[in-house]
């Protein structure tokens, strides 16, 4: 059961660190935008990609925390 709980905490810190990857990367492509600099443009969307995937990935773990079945100990 703690193995869960472990998968569930770690899928929650993936789920805010792609938020701030998002978050991050909106805000640097928006300063691409206003001085005109491409490339800071597109290294803002890749950012902000790269955090809609961590967000993704912890959605995962904390979903396979919920559903994993708990095992039962035998009573021998």
């Amino acid at each position: 059961m703690g193995d869960q709980k472990e998968r569930a905490k770690e899928g929650t810190k993936d789920q805010l660190k792609g938020v701030g990857n998002q978050v991050g990367g909106r805000l640097r492509n928006a300063a691409g935008a206003v001085t005109g600099d491409i490339s800071e443009q597109v290294k803002g969307k890749v950012q902000e990609i790269k955090g809609k995937v961590q967000k993704k990935v912890g959605e995962a773990k904390q979903e396979s925390a919920r559903t994993e079945p708990v095992e039962e100990e035998d009573e021998f």
